[in-house]
């Protein structure tokens, strides 16, 4: 029989109702000839009690350990979603990540996938079974050790499933009905998309919406999974929600499909370093192996003047990344210059910055893009501090207090809401 892989977020499996109203949305594609591989995760908050049961237990956990008790809010989840699907006489049985078994690295709390032997899952659809209910979010070290994903994994985990198993298509249920042009919380206006590709969810992904975990996105795009995210809280049919796909699979892109923002951005410059090869790496070098994600660099003539002290020519460094990594990264650069790496006159931290950004797979034929977007938060009275762009997308930091304000100038010029 053809196979679906369906998905259920934290909010969709968040107590015994919803439970069963996501199994009555397995039990209506199961009648219409699929057999089904559910992926749940925990109720909704039941990870964060966890967490904190474990750090309350031990500050300095043990890895190990933290993923054993973790990782035990999905298992619950995918026993009761099997009891209840058998209620509705569903034949259905629930499988732990180890069960699968799910073969990941030995990477405790951020474990990537290695396998999913099919050889198990394949015998109970054999004997019958029309429905197997997996534990997202976990999966089995090579020292038979329980291993977490990380935050978002259970995404990864529905769409390395479809991937393995040849699924038609990989459904992820959420408490949202689709991809939008932009936050719906920020502007009314905002449009939901039928059809979206790849690089363009995995750009807005990356840049602040929160709809899907950026592994998840990256996973399908390399092994062309078919991703449709809709809600478990409306009735739906094979045209609700959004797709996820190929770009060859969307009839004609518009130039700009979405608008992203977040405000999780620092920015950090160097003032003063000398201008001479080499100087980059000695100053991202040592940020790589502090595991800071660095994002928009900019590198510019220095605003002081040139005296004995310099007497080379030297310029200044910006770069941003995530606020919650600040700290690292100046630990990191202070002991680069302690170690005589670099060197700086001044370290200067601005964590009053947000990232807005317009992407689409259209910018590619079509120009004028960064200029309209300019022109447009200058109308606004919108500075930006810092421009960065790819083929698909241009991200500019400016101040915090005007997100909202750029993301609504920004979907009004590109006229999203005609999306």
């Amino acid at each position: 029989m053809p196979l679906l892989v369906m998905k259920f977020g934290g909010t969709s499996v968040a107590d015994l109702a919803r439970i069963k109203n996501a199994a009555q949305k397995v039990k209506k594609e199961v009648e219409r000839g699929y057999d089904v591989i559910v992926i749940v995760s925990a109720m909704s908050g039941k990870t964060n009690e966890l967490v904190g049961w474990v750090e309350q237990t031990s500050p300095m956990f043990d890895a190990r350990e933290y993923d054993a008790v973790v990782a035990s809010g999905e298992n619950i989840t995918a026993g009761l979603m099997a009891l209840t699907l058998q209620e509705m006489d569903i034949p259905a049985r629930s499988w732990q990540g180890w069960q699968v078994p799910i073969n990941t690295t030995s990477a405790h709390s951020a474990a990537r996938f290695v396998d999913i032997p099919r050889g198990n899952l394949d015998a109970k659809f054999a004997e019958g079974f029309r429905v197997a209910v997996v534990a997202g979010f976990q999966g089995v070290s090579p020292e038979g050790r329980i291993t977490t994903l990380g935050r978002g994994g259970s995404d990864t985990t529905a769409v390395a499933f479809a991937a393995a198993f040849d699924a038609e298509r990989c459904d992820i249920y959420t408490d949202v009905d689709g991809i939008y042009t932009t936050d719906p919380r920020i502007t009314s206006r905002a449009k939901k998309l039928d059809r979206i590709a790849f690089e363009e969810m995995l750009e807005l992904a990356s840049l602040g919406a929160k709809v899907l975990q950026t592994r998840s996105v990256e996973l399908a795009m390399r092994y062309n999974v078919r991703l449709r995210v809709l809600s478990s809280f409306e009735d739906t049919d094979e045209n609700s929600g959004t797709l996820v796909c190929a770009e060859d699979e969307i009839m004609e892109s518009k130039v700009v499909s979405g608008v992203a923002h977040s405000r999780e951005e620092a920015k950090i410059t160097l003032f003063t370093i000398e201008d001479r090869p080499g100087v980059a790496s000695a100053i991202f070098g040592p940020l790589a192996d502090a595991g800071i994600n660095v994002d928009m660099i900019v590198q510019n003539i220095s605003e002081k003047d040139y005296d004995e002290a310099h007497p080379g020519a030297v310029t200044d460094m910006t770069f941003s990344c995530p606020i919650n990594q600040v700290a690292r990264a100046k630990k990191a650069l202070e002991d680069a210059k302690a170690a005589d790496l670099i060197r700086y006159d001044e370290l200067i931290i601005d964590e009053d910055v947000a990232k807005v950004s317009v992407v689409g797979i259209g910018m590619r034929s079509h120009a004028g893009v960064a200029a309209k977007m300019f022109r447009a938060l200058s109308a606004e009275g919108v500075n930006i501090k810092v421009i960065g762009t790819s083929e698909i997308k241009i991200s500019v930091l400016i101040d915090r207090k005007y997100t909202e304000l750029a993301v609504q100038a920004l979907h009004d010029a590109f006229e999203l809401d005609k999306a």
